[in-house]
């Protein structure tokens, strides 16, 4: 592997950890007062759903 490479793979994998921190801290203090939110009525889908999500932004910066 490159230098650039090993530069790539270590920005997505803090944009995964991130992410997926943002998705529990959101869940924790936001959350979803009801139950009917599918993204947010649980830890498991929050992280997953912002481990997703700062996977795809970190990849294209």
């Amino acid at each position: 592997m490159t230098i650039l490479e090993n530069k790539q793979l270590l920005r997505i994998l803090t944009g995964i950890l991130i992410g997926g921190l943002l998705g529990f801290l959101y869940y924790r203090f936001v959350g979803c007062s009801t139950g009917a939110c599918p993204i947010t009525r649980n830890p498991v889908s929050s992280i997953i759903y912002g481990a997703v999500m700062g996977s795809l932004i970190a990849s294209s910066v």
